[in-house]
């Protein structure tokens, strides 16, 4: 896709890797809509970005509500690409969390997603080259202990994205599923990052992050993407052999759970 004036939607796009992510779309002379919840910070990504033909602009949204949903759709208009990238994070036990985050979590990582997704479909398929492109996690494809709740929304997405992909097989909507590992974000406390390094983990950064979605728009191929070497490797064994990693898992438990505390 030549990225020439189109017109990119992208949520968490005051995030780390949303921050980064807009700078190279716009760079690529791409209008972006940025949406988060905090006007402050996304000013600040907007400040940042290099002028396009047609001004880039924020919208300040809630997207666990419909009107919140439906004004990210209005303020974007003629959307040639959407990118869910807005998501939650949290390293913790399942008994530890409250059945509110729990709820949030699946919510904004999983259920907006969808229903964010369902909004533009009219909008994606009514052009001749349109991309929607959903941001998980190498945690999507493995199970780990310490993010049962994370885990399960982004293991859904996966299966959202995989089951669309199908769906719309027979539209000109290209669907990319890019599933990082660990990053370098705020979203990662320090908790995590710290489990990261004791693990041997190793960690991204947002600009390579981001530098890989936009090449998934260039390319304009429905494809999956598991970032990083051993994960991607790790993924193949999960699916296949699933008790090998639990052995590898058990040994770590301990580890977690003391960062869980």
């Amino acid at each position: 896709m030549n990225l020439l004036n189109k017109n990119i939607v992208l949520t968490g796009a005051s995030g780390g890797i949303g921050a980064k992510t807009a700078l190279k779309f716009a760079s690529e002379n791409a209008t972006v809509v940025l949406v988060g919840r905090n006007q402050t910070a996304l000013n600040k990504v907007l400040s940042s970005l290099p002028p396009s033909k047609k001004a880039h602009k924020i919208v300040v949204a809630d997207l666990a509500t419909s009107t919140g949903r439906q004004s990210v759709i209005d303020a974007a208009g003629d959307a040639d690409v959407l990118i869910n990238m807005a998501g939650v994070n949290q390293l913790s036990l399942l008994e530890q969390m409250s059945d509110q985050q729990v709820s949030d979590m699946i919510w904004c990582n999983l259920t907006i997603p969808i229903l964010l997704t369902k909004g533009f479909l009219p909008t994606l398929e009514s052009k001749t080259e349109a991309m929607i492109i959903n941001v998980g996690s190498i945690l999507g494809s493995i199970g780990m202990p310490g993010s049962v709740a994370y885990c399960a929304s982004k293991f859904g997405l996966r299966g959202f994205t995989e089951s669309l992909h199908r769906e719309l097989a027979d539209t000109n909507i290209k669907i990319a599923y890019i599933a990082p590992r660990a990053t370098a974000t705020a979203m990662n406390g320090d908790a995590a990052m710290a489990l990261n390094k004791e693990l041997g983990n190793s960690v991204d950064t947002p600009e390579q992050i981001a530098q890989i979605i936009v090449d998934s728009v260039k390319n304009s191929k429905s494809s999956r993407k598991y970032i990083g070497w051993p994960e991607k490797l790790f993924v193949r064994i999960n699916a296949l052999f699933p008790s090998l990693v639990d052995g590898s898992l058990n040994k770590q438990l301990s580890t977690i759970k003391k960062y869980t505390k």
